[in-house]
């Protein structure tokens, strides 16, 4: 095991070209130190605002106004906790939850356990294809077929972004995430939300866990779908590797305190971006959209329905419409970015793989694609069924999350292998309580869609 392990380490090559390329200051104060760190959680943070998001939180909020807030808040904190979680892992440990994992489990397990985290995978990457596609075919009136394939490219755009090292990468995605979230502050300040029903909705209600058969998107589906869609089973691995990209010296606890507590710092900053920008995306479902739920269920629906008198009133112009079709391709080539960089550290940590980088994104890319371009062939421009994909592969992300959290808690919960940076007792039981629900929840979900067909 411990030759598989210094094996691993000598072959890695994914992140580890960057790993520990930015050296924090020893003596600066906070805000010098701070701006060090920042940039891991940035790349973590765009796997919470993916166009995953964009489905079930619009839809969420199209079909029951704001009372789906409180899931977003919910799934906000959740992501909080286990994202220090596993960027504390990578720090202490310095390995990934892939390495650890893999290492720490019989072939069999370590087998199965990969291929479910990879089928998350493909469910994250096809969320951001048809996003990407639905957004080129939208702005340029290119076939729907075309511009999906042509979101390939993206594996060779990132390439070329690593090329100039992880902090232009950091920098780039710091960028769109604005962006998104500048145009969303925008579009939702147009729709005049109603502030009183919005706040209420931060506040748990009896309304999510009742049952609505003939309704297509039940509030469980959708509330799982935005889980599935915030907190991402593949940004567990990710961050854990992109916590050492910061040097530390790992002999000094005093040093190890310093990087955890800014990684932490970094993760909140930007999880809180993600949380406000999924907050806007169900608020504006709500606003605009309540009430018109079946005109909104793809983004080509969303798109005109910015431009319809008869919906969102005065407002409505092609301008809103275009920008929301920017910021869907900038959340889609963010997205991008993190979910081909998992992709290598998620293949390499489990299967100890030396293939070349283009090789390996090529590989995540196109089994995402495979089934998009099928659906997309057989059904043409019928967009609504792929962006009910969309909502479906949330919640098979939900699904696939608990195979994550349990191993995360597990190592970050061991003096074996996080010393005396182990999970303080109610920090471990509040985690196991959190994937112990999530899993009950995941249960009914599945009995309900058997129940109902």
């Amino acid at each position: 095991m411990k030759l598989e392990q210094e094996t691993y380490q000598q072959n890695k090559q994914s992140l580890g070209k960057l790993n520990q390329s930015i050296t924090p200051p020893e003596s600066a104060g906070f805000f010098s130190t701070l701006r060090v760190f920042l940039g891991p959680g940035a790349l973590v943070a765009v796997g919470y605002m993916d166009p995953g998001n964009w489905i079930t939180s619009v839809i969420g909020g199209a079909s029951y106004r704001y009372s789906l807030l409180f899931v977003v808040l919910l799934s906000s904190l959740m992501a909080m906790q286990l994202q220090q979680m596993a960027g504390k892992l990578g720090i202490v440990t310095q390995q990934d939850l892939a390495q650890i994992t893999a290492t720490n489990l019989a072939k069999p397990f370590r087998y199965i356990l990969f291929i479910i985290i990879e089928l998350a995978l493909m469910a994250t990457d096809l969320a951001e294809v048809i996003g990407s596609g639905i957004a080129l075919h939208l702005l340029f009136g290119w076939p729907l077929t075309f511009s999906i394939c042509i979101t390939i490219l993206d594996v060779f755009l990132l390439l070329l972004l690593l090329k100039f090292g992880v902090q232009k990468i950091e920098a780039l995605v710091t960028t769109l995430i604005f962006t998104i979230l500048i145009i969303f502050l925008y579009l939702v300040i147009l729709s005049k939300p109603d502030f009183q029903s919005l706040f209420r909705g931060y506040f748990p209600s009896a309304s999510l866990i009742e049952s609505h058969p003939n309704t297509e998107n039940t509030p469980l589906t959708l509330a799982l779908g935005i889980i599935g869609a915030t907190v991402m089973p593949h940004n567990l691995y990710l961050h854990s590797a992109l916590s050492q990209t910061r040097k530390v010296d790992t002999t000094s606890t005093i040093s190890l305190q310093k990087s955890i507590r800014f990684m932490t710092w970094d993760s909140n900053i930007q999880l809180t971006l993600a949380f406000i920008v999924n907050s806007l995306l169900l608020i504006l479902g709500a606003s605009l959209f309540y009430g018109h739920s079946s005109q909104v269920s793809a983004f080509s629906q969303m798109y005109n329905a910015l431009s319809n008198n008869r919906i969102v009133g005065t407002i409505a112009s092609s301008f809103l419409s275009t920008l929301f079709a920017l910021a869907l391709l900038a959340s889609g080539q963010n997205s991008t970015i993190t979910g081909t960089l998992t992709g290598q550290v998620v293949m390499e940590g489990f299967l100890h793989l030396r293939l070349p980088q283009w090789l390996i994104r090529l590989i995540t890319r196109g089994l995402a694609l495979l089934p998009v371009l099928i659906l997309s062939i057989l059904f043409g421009s019928q967009e609504k069924i792929l962006d009910q994909l969309i909502v479906y592969s949330q919640v098979f992300l939900s699904v696939a999350l608990p195979f994550s959290i349990f191993p995360l808690i597990y190592f970050t919960s061991r003096k074996k292998y996080m010393g005396v940076f182990v999970n303080a007792k109610w920090n471990t039981y509040l985690a196991y309580t959190i994937a112990s629900l999530l899993s009950i929840l995941n249960i009914k979900l599945i009995i309900n869609l058997f129940i109902n067909g």
